[in-house]
């Protein structure tokens, strides 16, 4: 397999698991932060999802940063319906821009790979907020971080 494929293939996977995450959120989750630490909200945490694939398909498009910014707003991330929109829109448009990715693209390999790890890092940031607030943890967060 290419290294282009295994690229796409893990921001898939990295994807799907925000998709599970939100399916199985009670709305008013997205509201809540870790009491007595210094936190955001859920829904901020996935805002920054948002924003990040958005700024980094057009940066990945590119080829060079041009800039954060996030069609999802502060109250649409407290509202399951447009976070999940606003995830399935914003994982369209990474797949989109990495659909011709060239593995000798140094600097769009290179953005691309920043994606995937800022996506991960918010999955560890999540997991934390799964268990401080004692929610459910979804089947395939389980599966892939060997959590109870």
């Amino acid at each position: 397999m290419a290294a282009a494929e295994v690229i796409r293939e893990r921001l898939e996977s990295a994807f799907a698991l925000y998709d599970e995450l939100v399916a199985a959120l009670p709305e008013p989750v997205l509201a809540s932060a870790l009491p007595g630490l210094p936190s955001n909200a859920i829904g901020d945490q996935l805002w920054c999802v948002v924003g990040a694939r958005e700024s980094f398909a057009r940066a990945i498009e590119a080829g060079e940063w041009s800039g954060f910014a996030c069609s999802l707003s502060a109250a649409g991330s407290r509202e399951r319906h447009a976070v999940a929109g606003a995830l399935s829109s914003s994982a369209d448009a990474v797949l989109g821009a990495v659909a011709a990715l060239d593995s000798d693209d140094d600097p769009r390999v290179r953005l691309t790979l920043q994606l995937l790890e800022h996506e991960t890092a918010h999955h560890g940031q999540l997991i934390r907020y799964l268990y401080g607030l004692r929610l459910q943890i979804p089947p395939g967060w389980k599966t892939r971080y060997a959590l109870d």
